[in-house]
């Protein structure tokens, strides 16, 4: 080895990875247990080492130099390959252990994923679930999360990727509110309905965006990104909403309204970045999420 190439310290590493996935030094250090200075020290002396600056430090933050990110993509393989190493010598006549963070939409993570709790700490009782419903997207590579699930197919970074399911929506409307009112006998009838609906400039997903599909200029009442907000807003009679039909199907107050006219098809994906998609923890929670979708493909 030449006298003038330095191997890179581990912990060193590993700080510039919480630094490039954080934004900052200050709340890298929150989530390694170190002070700011520590924290600075030790990257400092990482671009000592080799001799190169990894890092610019503006107001708004941290961003990695070309070399940082040149460097960062190695550290991310050395840290999937340790833990890999280690999970599977862990893994010799032990049960899995750790924890997953999976993000999903609100829908799918409160009616399909959380019902299936039970289910999945029986199948992997050292295994610890963190559920994030987020109306989001999420950042693999910043590792947000192990497991995103997502309306549309991630194209940018070192993602493993597949369609996960297919699922509908429909028109809804409370039981109760249908018995008070004409019948609603035409989508364009609801430009003259009380509608519930998402805070558009608010979305972050596009997939989300449809309401020209159903009733381009209608009149909303009740506004919220929160899907289950909306479906108990229309459940206690306020007016009309499209909900997603695994969880409208299954509320008794709920009754389908036209499903020959608005019937919307949209995708789940799961994705994991690729150096943790082979991890023993993160392929058990990807197979039961696809064992779970198999369950409940006729809802979906």
């Amino acid at each position: 080895m030449p006298a003038n190439l330095h191997t890179p310290n581990w912990n060193d590493l590993r700080v510039l990875l919480h630094v490039a996935r954080a934004g900052g030094l200050m709340a890298a250090g929150r989530r390694l247990g170190l002070d700011q200075t520590t924290v600075a020290r030790r990257v400092t002396a990482l671009e000592t080492d080799l001799g190169v600056k990894l890092i610019d430090r503006s107001p708004r933050g941290v961003s990695l130099t070309s070399q940082g990110l040149t460097l960062l993509e190695h550290a991310e393989r050395i840290e999937a390959e340790l833990m890999s190493a280690s999970e599977r010598l862990g893994a010799v006549g032990q049960t899995l252990s750790g924890t997953v963070r999976l993000s999903t939409p609100e829908a799918f993570g409160a009616h399909l994923v959380a019902p299936a709790a039970h289910q999945f700490h029986q199948r992997f009782p050292g295994l610890q679930l963190e559920l994030a419903p987020l109306s989001r997207s999420v950042n693999l590579m910043r590792r947000e999360a192990d497991i995103a699930i997502s309306l549309s197919r991630p194209t940018q970074g070192r993602i493993v990727t597949r369609k996960l399911a297919d699922y509908s929506l429909g028109l809804y409307a409370a039981r109760t509110y249908l018995a008070r009112t004409p019948p609603l006998e035409d989508l364009a009838q609801l430009l003259e309905r009380p509608l519930v609906w998402y805070i558009d400039e608010m979305l972050d997903v596009p997939e989300l965006r449809y309401l020209d599909q159903v009733a381009a200029g209608a009149t909303t009442v009740f506004r919220s990104n929160s899907i289950a907000a909306q479906q108990a807003a229309v459940a206690s009679g306020l007016g009309f909403g499209v909900l997603h039909r695994f969880s409208a199907e299954g509320d008794p107050r709920l009754q389908r309204v036209l499903p020959e006219q608005l019937d919307l098809q949209r995708s789940y994906w799961v994705s994991a970045h690729a150096d943790l998609a082979p991890l023993p923890r993160v392929r058990a929670v990807l197979d039961f999420l696809a064992d779970l979708v198999t369950q409940h493909a006729a809802s979906l």
